[in-house]
């Protein structure tokens, strides 16, 4: 599944998404990181929601029509993650995947990235969004999604 932050395209495995919704009330959780926005309830399922923006150390925007909450399902946990748009769900071949860069991209550091799939005539950014929702060095530093 492909989603947009800021001007980049990114792409996740969609055997790790739940489902996509409309971003509406997050309940503010106090001592939280800044990219933790909250909880919210999703029939009758509390979630936490990371704002993938702030995350990657990007500068947050408002949010629009087109932003979205993707929840996904990782480590055996049930999480939101906003983003600024979803695009589309698509099917990748090995050919059309390079290695991820020994240079960071957007911030993010290799090892959140599974690697680059060239589309027809754009980058898809492939996230490793187990990984990134799990880091033991971001779990450690602010126990945020537990």
């Amino acid at each position: 599944m492909s989603f947009r932050l800021a001007d980049e395209e990114y792409g996740i495995e969609i055997s790790k998404v739940r489902e996509i919704i409309l971003v509406g009330t997050i309940t503010e959780v106090p001592q939280t990181p800044p990219y933790v926005k909250g909880l919210i309830n999703l029939r009758s399922t509390v979630i936490p929601i990371i704002d993938l923006k702030l995350r990657f150390g990007l500068p947050e925007a408002e949010r629009t029509d087109d932003t979205r909450i993707v929840v996904i399902d990782v480590g055996g946990k049930t999480m939101g993650v906003i983003v600024d748009a979803v695009n589309e769900v698509l099917r990748i071949s090995p050919e059309q995947i390079s290695p991820p860069p020994a240079a960071a991209v957007a911030g993010l550091g290799d090892k959140y990235l599974t690697g680059l799939a060239k589309l027809e005539n754009r980058l898809l950014i492939l996230l490793d969004i187990e990984q990134l929702m799990f880091d033991e060095n971001w779990q450690n530093e602010d126990n945020a999604v537990e």
